[in-house]
């Protein structure tokens, strides 16, 4: 039997990256996929990518995490078209990088919504389907929420992500009662479209961050895919309120000379 046979997952952001590594892997593993995204073209191509390597999958429309209505809207669709909600992972969001003395106000406040604010509005619409599946809850954090950076200026993610860390800890204590498990991963940095277009361009100083990663290595989509899979799955069933970093080793190793 497949890991995640059988349950209805919503993941967010399955247009690109690691939500569409994320709704791939869980399809492969059994579940029922209700992914979404602004990009609701490329979104719809990852469902249909579902398809035809045999899983199921759904796309309701555009999906904007960071207005309620769109939140509401997705998670009342994957209940009432697959009965119920098993597992959510929230993955969608956008980031506007800058310093504090720099960053204008609504860039702080645009990444923060999107980040932190649509979290919670993601959990807060699935709650009542989650009770009753004692389902569970995996969020994306990032080591930008537990370590600060010379070379990236952030304020507005890492106070974001940081959020999230401690969002999903209140999210298990809350759930336990009804038992919704609640997990947080917070990857280093990954190779995905968007981060070659800023973090790992040319121009920036983290371009050749790979050499200082002890596993030697960048990570990849799915390598957060496989974690968060595992996280869903019965096979953590008494995991909850942990926070997982995966990272190759980067955020628990001093660096070594700066070349």
């Amino acid at each position: 039997m497949k890991r995640l046979e059988g349950k209805v997952a919503l993941i967010s952001g399955t247009a690109r990256g690691l939500g569409k590594a994320a709704a791939l892997h869980f399809a492969a593993e059994g579940a029922l996929v209700v992914g979404g995204d602004l990009l609701h073209d490329e979104a719809l191509e990852t469902q249909r990518q579902i398809g035809r390597e045999g899983g199921t999958a759904l796309t309701p429309g555009p999906l904007d995490v960071t207005r309620p209505d769109s939140v509401e809207t997705w998670v009342a669709e994957a209940a009432e078209a697959f009965g119920g909600v098993d597992i959510v992972l929230t993955h969608a969001g956008s980031v506007r990088f800058g310093s504090l003395t720099e960053q204008p106000y609504a860039d702080y406040t645009t990444t923060v919504r999107s980040e932190l604010d649509s979290v919670w509005l993601t959990a807060r619409a699935a709650w009542p389907h989650l009770t009753r599946s004692r389902g569970c809850v995996v969020t994306i954090g990032s080591t930008a929420g537990i370590r600060a950076s010379l070379s990236n200026h952030r304020t507005a993610h890492s106070a974001a992500k940081g959020g999230v860390i401690a969002l999903t800890r209140q999210l298990a204590a809350e759930g336990s009662a009804h038992g919704i498990r609640a997990n947080c991963i917070s990857p280093g940095l990954i190779d995905t479209e968007g981060a070659r277009d800023n973090l790992l361009a040319e121009t920036h100083p983290l371009r050749h961050a790979a050499r200082h990663i002890p596993l030697g290595r960048l990570g990849t989509p799915q390598d957060i895919a496989r974690v968060a899979a595992f996280l869903a799955s019965e096979e953590a069933s008494y995991v909850s309120g942990a926070h997982l970093v995966a990272d190759g080793g980067w955020s628990a190793v001093l660096p070594g000379p700066l070349t």
